[in-house]
């Protein structure tokens, strides 16, 4: 048995079929299936239905799981653990992050940890909020960067910054000239939001609650550029984050009279996981740098309306 057997085993789990498990180990899939048989062979036992488009554990393999997750996450902490007591500065930081988050703040936290700790290398993981928790409690994942709050007693959530919400309206609609709007303005308007999963999803529907306004939502999808196409085609309006705003033609953003109507974004990670050097530093650097660029620092743009 070889820990990169375990590794790939873990990884099929995870992705739920052997193609993806595949692309997210960076193995050609007929290795990463030879390996597993001969993972299988050696123990004696079928760890895998193989069904049509995924697969599913047999009760060998749901009660190797435990083990295999406990022996890859005692040789990574033997690893950090040896790293720490050299004293360096050098590891791997494994940071997972939401749909909503990571396209506007990733990229310039990440150029300016580059940049500043060569030695270290982070890497990205994106998915949803409760796919995000499950692999922070596997140890797959080092740090989640979410929305909060998030529920765990064995979860530590440490909040960076909050950030209000804002409406999106097509330019041509009635509204659009106006320097602020609350959410009952629009009750009338089909709306278009993220689809089930998707944690700003919620702080939506929580605005809307606020407001006692039952949204008609018409259009639903993972990603806030397919949103605001729809949007930016009248068909409708929705609600972004402040870090989502941005000039889009055929777009109006405008902040929304609610002081209640925002989000928190925070870094989760498990309260007994062993923090390396490299963990402190890049929480460290979120923590100094995370901040976002206040209404009078933002440009002034045609079709981006702020107060």
């Amino acid at each position: 048995m070889e820990l990169h057997q375990l590794r790939y085993f873990c990884a099929i789990v995870e992705a739920g079929n052997f193609t993806r498990a595949a692309r997210r180990t960076n193995v050609a899939q007929p290795s990463l299936s030879q390996q597993i048989l001969k993972l299988e062979d050696e123990l004696g036992a079928k760890l895998f239905d193989r069904l049509p488009r995924t697969v599913r554990l047999t009760p060998f393999g749901t009660a190797f799981l435990p083990k295999a997750l406990a022996i890859l996450r005692q040789v990574g902490e033997a690893r950090t653990e040896i790293q720490e007591m050299s004293g360096s500065e050098k590891g791997t930081v494994v940071l997972g992050t939401i749909p909503t988050i990571a396209p506007y703040l990733l990229p310039r936290i990440l150029r300016g940890f580059a940049t500043q700790h060569p030695t270290i290398q982070v890497r990205v993981a994106e998915e949803l909020t409760p796919v995000l928790l499950e692999r922070l409690r596997s140890g797959s994942l080092d740090l989640a960067l979410l929305a909060l709050p998030v529920r765990g007693d064995d979860l530590l959530s440490t909040e960076l910054f909050r950030e209000p919400l804002f409406a999106v309206v097509p330019s041509n609609h009635p509204l659009a000239s106006k320097k602020a709007l609350s959410l009952r303005d629009i009750k009338n308007d089909f709306f278009l939001l993220l689809k089930e999963g998707h944690c700003f999803r919620e702080n939506t529907i929580s605005a809307c609650q606020r407001s006692r306004l039952r949204p008609n939502i018409v259009f639903e999808c993972g990603q806030f550029s397919s949103i605001l196409a729809m949007v930016s085609a009248g068909m409708g309006v929705s609600l972004v984050p402040e870090m989502a705003v941005e000039k889009r033609s055929g777009c109006c953003f405008l902040p929304i009279r609610d002081l209640q109507a925002q989000r928190k974004v925070g870094v989760v990670q498990l309260k007994h996981h062993f923090a390396t050097r490299a963990h402190r530093t890049f929480v460290e650097h979120l923590e100094r740098n995370v901040r976002l660029p206040t209404h009078s620092e933002m440009p002034v743009i045609e079709q981006v309306k702020v107060l």
